[in-house]
């Protein structure tokens, strides 16, 4: 099992790039987010994941460990293929990913694309209890209580208010409460 590499960005193409390792060019497809940082001429260092399927290797790249292991484990629910893992870790990234699916949030999980209410449902379903959530610095973790305490006074569902500040807190992590609270209620409404 191929499981880190490191070496030289050769080239990107749509979906993934070319890591030549050794002299030996490996096709690696990753999250867009992944994607969009790589670039070419640059070496880089990724965890890997490799899939054997009836039409060949398949082989998945990441920039960290937590991101393999949230792949890892959305593969593991019946339905899930590695395009949807990937839609996955690329619409909402791994803190937020695993933040959804310590809480089992349905509407967060199905947000992304090709994810649809039912397989979000048995995603939230097979796979609460097996992801933590993600602890945040404390200074960092008192706005993002009180953000998600002042959504809940307004009706919110913790859920939804979570996700939607955490999400605002990845956009701007030296953010304080008023302002995450002001930017999770764009993503709410």
């Amino acid at each position: 099992m191929i499981r880190f590499l490191r070496g030289k960005v050769l080239f990107k193409e749509e979906g993934g790039f070319v890591l030549e390792v050794g002299g030996v060019g490996f096709y690696l497809q990753a999250p867009e987010p992944f994607l969009r940082e790589v670039r070419e001429g640059e070496e880089v260092a990724v965890h890997t994941h490799l899939l054997s399927r009836e039409e060949g290797l398949f082989l998945y790249a990441f920039p960290d460990g937590e991101s393999h292991r949230l792949f890892g484990l959305l593969l593991s629910v019946s339905g899930v293929g590695p395009k949807v893992a990937l839609a996955l870790l690329s619409a909402l990234g791994p803190r937020l990913l695993a933040q959804a699916l310590a809480e089992g949030d349905v509407k967060l999980l199905a947000s992304a694309s090709g994810v649809g209410k039912r397989l979000a449902e048995r995603i939230a379903l097979e796979l609460k209890g097996k992801v933590l959530p993600p602890s945040a610095p404390a200074a960092q973790g008192v706005a993002v209580e009180e953000a998600v305490l002042a959504l809940l006074a307004l009706g919110f569902r913790e859920g939804a208010a979570r996700a939607a500040v955490l999400e605002a807190l990845s956009k701007a992590p030296s953010a304080k409460a008023q302002d995450l609270i002001k930017e999770a209620l764009k993503k709410l409404r």
